[in-house]
């Protein structure tokens, strides 16, 4: 008799298979006009494209844009999409907010960049307080930065070399983020282009949830900082235990490490984070990619007691570069669109309403896998929803990483595009903003059930 290919996560490989073909087709044949541009004008660009990941699409060829305005991406070809990626995050509250929008063009005639504040940068400061908590804030321009900063002030302040990640864990392109575990010893994720220095030097990866290795981790006295997501997000969400984060800010105190926390895909959980939701109380806090609405910006924080011992620090230090800034970090343009977003975008109504929509969306999804007997779940943290090709939920970042299926979810993902309905590329993540309508919301969850059809027919 002939061997059956093993199901992955629920599904004959031939019919994911299947699906991809036609999907890839029907997607081509919908795009002429993208495809005739990106033949004419991607010859410039490596690879085509400008920034490598916007080949990480599950598509033959990208989707070229020709607008995108509050929940809705249109292409050339005038394809409209309703769009739950929402630039991963970056246009959480939407695209182009009116506010930020007019706030953009005030600030456009009256200069773009200056290397000094305006009245725009002081209303940020106290806006920033008032949203993330009573931390003294900089500005830079990617969440990426504001963690290398972060990571610098707190090995500054302890003399103390080594970062403690999570494995799997997502902090931008931040050096020390690029460890994990294998087979109980950290080492360098696989694939990093041109590493040179031995991030295990200056890094320790350990599992999300595990407090015993943390605390091992802890116990050597060389850890300046714990640097964690509050939730997991890049490698299927992984929600924390109960009293984990109440352990690791005590263990992080027990030994003498600063808690650093990445606020930048966790503001979905509410107004002021997931930190301000659950009261957590980090030394450091880092947010960036939507609180400028779409536009380049990032904050980081410490608390008064970090501070002062920062202000002992450069006592001690000569004059000169510290590593820290760029020039074009805190200029106008983002503290306008700052100040908009801060003050008229990311408001306790706005997140009201993307809270009631995500969990219509988590309901529907979850009652569609469980009409197909998929051995899947799905997981919200406020705005933000994950459906999880695994039946239970995940607990690491190992696990996480074992519960991805690369091809079934390409499939699924292209699916759902030819349906109307885009999500993020690199996991089953979607957003729901505060103008994302119910009637978008629907019509993911009724794309989703066609595909599962097709799926578990």
């Amino acid at each position: 008799m002939p061997v059956r290919a093993p199901l992955i996560a629920g599904v004959p490989p031939a019919r994911i298979a299947a699906l991809a073909e036609w999907e890839a087709a029907t997607y081509a044949a919908a795009r002429p006009k993208c495809r005739a541009a990106l033949a004419a004008g991607a010859g410039a660009w490596l690879d085509g494209v400008p920034m490598h990941w916007m080949r990480d699409w599950p598509q033959p060829f990208p989707m070229v844009v020709a607008k995108a305005r509050d929940a809705k991406i249109e292409d050339l070809d005038g394809n409209v999409l309703d769009d739950f990626c929402l630039g991963d995050t970056g246009a959480m509250f939407g695209h182009s907010p009116a506010p930020v929008a007019k706030a953009i063009r005030h600030q456009a005639r009256r200069g773009l960049t200056t290397m000094l504040p305006g009245e725009d940068a002081l209303a940020v400061g106290v806006l920033l307080q008032e949203r993330f908590g009573p931390m003294l804030w900089q500005i830079a321009t990617t969440a990426t930065d504001a963690n290398r900063f972060a990571l610098r002030v707190a090995r500054a302040v302890t003399g103390r070399p080594k970062v403690l990640v999570f494995s799997g864990c997502y902090h931008g392109t931040v050096d020390e983020a690029m460890v994990q575990l294998a087979g109980g010893q950290t080492v360098p994720r696989p694939g990093l282009v041109g590493q040179a220095a031995d991030l295990t030097q200056t890094a320790v990866a350990v599992e999300f949830n595990d407090l015993t290795a943390v605390e091992e981790a802890l116990k050597a006295g060389d850890i300046a900082a714990v640097l964690a997501e509050p939730v997991m997000t890049n490698a299927c969400m992984v929600l924390p235990e109960p009293g984990f984060h109440e352990a690791l800010r005590r263990l992080a105190s027990d030994y003498g490490a600063l808690l650093i926390l990445d606020e930048t895909h966790t503001q979905s959980s509410g107004l002021g984070g997931y930190t301000r939701r659950h009261g957590l109380q980090p030394d450091m806090f880092v947010v960036g990619k939507c609180i400028a609405g779409g536009i380049p910006a990032a904050a980081w924080g410490m608390s008064a007691e970090v501070a002062e011992r920062l202000h002992r620090y450069h006592q001690t230090r000569p004059p000169g570069h510290s590593g820290m800034g760029t020039t074009l970090s805190a200029n106008p343009m983002q503290f306008a669109a700052l100040r908009a977003t801060l003050a008229e975008v990311m408001t306790p109504k706005a997140f009201a309403r993307m809270e009631d929509g995500a969990a219509k969306l988590e309901a529907g999804l979850a009652k569609a896998i469980a009409h197909h007997g998929a051995p899947w779940h799905v997981v919200r943290v406020g705005a933000r929803v994950e459906f999880i090709c695994h039946p239970t939920p995940l607990r690491n970042g190992t696990e996480a990483a074992a519960a991805h299926h690369p091809a079934l979810e390409a499939a699924i993902h292209a699916a759902l595009l030819n349906r109307g309905c885009l999500i993020a590329p690199f996991h089953n993540m979607m957003l729901v903003s505060p103008v994302t309508s119910g009637k978008q919301i629907a019509r993911l969850i009724a794309a989703f059930e066609a595909v599962l059809a097709e799926l578990f027919a």
